[in-house]
């Protein structure tokens, strides 16, 4: 049996140095007091559900008395008036002594019946099935769905719009539940391990963030769901070493970049069973997509249908009940496009119009589309980016949404007439900088507020809208703040920094609580660098953000960047200008900010910067290590992609499209192939059961470095998945290796200017 402290292999015929020891002692403390305790564990609110247009809320809180359990609270939202709207007591089943445990609950449409979803077991990433539960407020009936299905075998319940029946999907098929009698209808019976129905693939999950694949019409009569053929999707199979005496296999449908993907069609069936009516949707099902589809009316569908270049989005209406399909809007772009998340249909008219988000002027605006397409009007006009729709006042006449036009790390709401007059008005008080998060009422008179810095944890409250009073505090996390003061003692700075082009990129930058000016410090950078995330927001940032700043206290300073490619609001060619190139110029900019810290502050080291990253930052770390090995002397890559060809289709093809047609730009672009350049110490990490950035990347660059004769230090963590994070005690092992890592390979601790040490 091996020691507890991690051993790390060396992957070329030179013996890696091996790694010291033991920690410090305080910093084991602190890492096991974050990682591996709840003395900074957060307070959370919810999950919570508006009801009654919004003059009510329901949560989840523990029961009180020693029953335990859990109890659904109802809250009148003006007077804060509380009282039980489910007791624990009511949510022990027939036969048993404890009461479930809520994982999710959604209310029927009159609030007589609650819907409880518990037992749950992960399938992949974030898709879950397990057992779901209704009550029937009335009579206290608590029953089981599903008849006879095995336990944890159900996923995405959801009750009709009239509350009478309950649609899941089972083993890949779509069912129909009737409450008043337990009646199962089963609409679809062709289901396999490569046919689904009502659920998506792997893909569709991940990138287009599509779980539940089906949708009940306005009047509960019909159900509108995506099926997936995968023949021909090409099977990845996760070799699992650790569950059994003899290693298996779990196989998942994957399509890497290139490669097939699953044949996608939608279609309308009654909710009683029969037929389906399948929607006629244009061109090959497999090289097009279908990422969002939702009833337009009691008779229509809308769905947005984007080819597989993923520049081209089209919004069609479909007969539900013929199956005809029209086109009615076209999105362009000559880079991608994003799938539409705020389709809104604006029922005053009838639902004769529709809200999309553009960026065809340069900006990522909301318009107001005719249904038939024809008329499309500017809601938001502005040098701005609208980030997201937090909610349409109809009859009040407003949008409201949340951007920041005077900085991209920060969050504001903000609304705007539903006619386009008149300026954008802030909502998000000017005296709170920050990141302010909303969930809003169905009658836009109250909101849900989150808010947090970069320096204070989060604080969820009440607001009234639009005055954003606040009417009481829902959780202050006052434990939390007092958890976290000694280690935000030094507030972080944030910056801009000008690359030699002239480009303006957005940092952050912690220094130590010590920190003497008059010194230099080794700088640690941390990076994502890719289209799907920023680093560089004034918002708390969990137990990440609590290690960087633990770090900084050892003597470091730790810094990140966003490139341009990131997805700040900072206008369409901000983001954009990395198409067909991942990695190429982020790596190039993240190499110039650095030269350019350490040039303009005299207190960084320029001969002592490491850099670290996960997934995409991983990724990142790679090409930084390879292509600009005189800026960085030590890189930590946790999970990376380091051949693009690896990834997957939606994904990938987005930003660089099919390798068949750019061959030469992903060998340019994936990391692997500038391994040469490696003069440094690198740490790779990956975890064997990573069903999204698969092991098989790390296997193929170790074999590459080894090929080179380059040393690289490497630790599997075996049958972990993406986050590294399955198992007793893996996550803190995953931060103290880093830690340790990065302690033993740049020693912490500030030199004079003549680089002695102190």
């Amino acid at each position: 049996m091996r020691p507890v402290m991690i051993v790390l292999a060396a992957a070329s015929g030179l013996a890696a140095t091996p790694l010291a020891g033991q920690l410090p002692a305080p910093v084991g403390d602190i890492l096991r007091r974050v990682f591996a305790s709840g003395d900074f564990a957060p307070e959370r609110f919810g999950p919570a559900r508006w009801i009654a247009g919004g003059t009510a809320y329901t949560t989840v809180e523990p029961a009180a008395g020693r029953s335990g359990g859990s109890e659904i609270v109802r809250y009148e939202t003006a007077t804060g008036a509380r009282s039980i709207a489910v007791a624990a007591r009511q949510l022990i089943p027939p036969g048993d002594t404890a009461s479930l445990d809520v994982d999710e609950y959604a209310w029927s449409s009159d609030a007589t019946k609650l819907l409880v979803f518990t037992n749950t077991r992960r399938v992949w990433r974030q898709n879950t099935r397990g057992d779901y539960w209704v009550l029937e407020r009335r009579s206290g009936a608590l029953k089981k769905l599903g008849g006879d299905a095995p336990a944890s075998s159900l996923m995405y319940a959801k009750f009709s719009p009239t509350g009478d029946r309950v649609a899941y999907v089972r083993q890949g098929d779509l069912y129909v539940e009737r409450l008043s009698d337990g009646r199962i209808t089963r609409l679809t019976a062709d289901a396999d391990s490569l046919h689904v129905n009502g659920m998506t693939d792997w893909v569709y999950e991940e990138e287009f963030d599509l779980r539940d694949g089906f949708r009940w019409s306005p009047d509960g009569s019909r159900l509108a769901y995506w099926r997936f053929d995968m023949t021909g999707v090409g099977t990845f199979l996760l070799t699992n070493d650790t569950d059994s005496l003899y290693p298996f296999v779990v196989p998942v449908q994957y399509p890497k970049a290139g490669t097939a993907n699953s044949s996608v069609t939608a279609g309308v069936v009654s909710a009683d069973g029969g037929p389906t009516t399948w929607l006629q949707v244009p061109d090959d099902p497999r090289q097009n997509y279908i990422p969002r589809m939702e009833w337009a009316g009691p008779r229509e569908v809308v769905l947005q249908r984007i080819n597989r270049a993923q520049n081209v989005d089209r919004v069609m209406l479909a007969d539900a009940t013929t199956g005809a399909v029209r086109t009615v809007l076209v999105e362009q772009d000559s880079a991608w496009l994003d799938v539409v998340d705020d389709l809104r249909w604006l029922e005053g008219g009838g639902g004769k119009e529709f809200t999309w988000l553009s960026e065809r002027d340069g900006w990522r605006h909301v318009y107001r589309v005719s249904r038939d397409g024809k008329a499309v009007r500017l809601v938001t006009p502005g040098a701005f980016d609208v980030i997201q729709v937090a909610a349409v006042d109809e009859p009040g006449g407003w949008l409201y949404y949340v951007a920041s036009p005077d900085n991209p790390t920060q969050r504001y709401l903000y609304r705007s007439r539903l006619d386009g007059r008149g300026k954008p008005e802030r909502v998000s008080p000017g005296e709170r900088p920050g990141t302010h998060d909303y969930d809003i009422s169905p009658d836009a008179r109250w909101a849900w507020h989150t808010y947090s810095t970069f320096d204070t944890p989060s604080l969820t409250d009440l607001v009234r809208l639009p005055s954003h009073a606040t009417v009481r505090t829902l959780a202050a996390n006052d434990r939390l703040h007092a958890a976290v003061a000694p280690l935000t003692a030094r507030p972080g700075e944030f910056f801009r920094v000008t690359l030699p082009d002239s480009a303006t990129l957005d940092g952050w930058m912690i220094r130590p609580r010590d920190f003497d000016s008059t010194k230099t410090y080794p700088l640690l950078m941390y990076v994502y660098g890719e289209p799907a995330g920023q680093t560089v927001l004034d918002r708390w940032a969990g137990r990440t953000g609590l290690w960087h700043r633990m770090l900084a206290d050892q003597g470091y300073v730790v810094a990140s960047v966003d490139n341009r490619g990131t997805p700040a609001p900072r206008g369409r060619v901000w983001r954009k200008v990395v198409h067909d190139a991942i990695g190429v110029l982020s790596s190039r900019e993240q190499a110039d900010a650095v030269r350019a810290l350490t040039r303009s502050r005299h207190y960084l080291d320029s001969t002592r910067v490491a850099i670290w990253g996960w997934s995409g930052g991983g990724s990142s770390t790679l090409q930084a290590m390879f292509r600009y090995p005189d800026v960085y002397r030590v890189g930590m890559s946790v999970a990376p992609v380091p051949d693009e060809r690896l990834y997957d289709t939606i994904y990938q093809e987005r930003y660089m499209g099919l390798p068949q047609e750019n061959a030469a730009g992903y060998d340019t672009a994936s990391a692997i192939n500038h391994a040469e350049g490696l003069r440094g110490r690198l740490l790779l990490v990956h975890g064997s059961g990573d069903d999204n950035v698969h092991y098989q990347g790390s296997e193929r660059l170790l074999n590459r470095l080894i090929s080179l004769g380059k040393p690289v230090d490497f630790m599997e963590y075996p049958n972990r998945s993406h986050c590294i994070c399955e198992g007793r005690g893996t996550t803190l092992h995953v931060f103290s290796l880093l830690t340790r890592y990065l302690l033993e390979h740049l020693p912490a601790g500030p030199r004079t200017r003549d680089g002695r040490g102190v």
